[in-house]
């Protein structure tokens, strides 16, 4: 985990015909993830690598 600030938030594309939306942020070694409806509960950081092998995940159909 990282106490750095996400920047750069934008919505998910295949969010933004859906009203439960998610936004992704940069941060230097990674990602930052929150709710679209719910800013103010925070976010949850993963790192570069972790990034990575969940896109891969998404990408490949993993998750049904």
């Amino acid at each position: 985990m990282t106490s750095q600030h996400p920047s750069g938030w934008r919505t998910s594309s295949r969010s933004k015909q859906h009203t439960h939306c998610v936004e992704i942020g940069h941060l230097p070694d990674g990602a930052a993830v929150r709710d679209t409806k719910n800013r103010a509960a925070g976010h949850l950081t993963t790192t570069g690598r972790q990034w990575s092998a969940f896109i891969d995940a998404v990408k490949a159909e993993r998750f049904g």
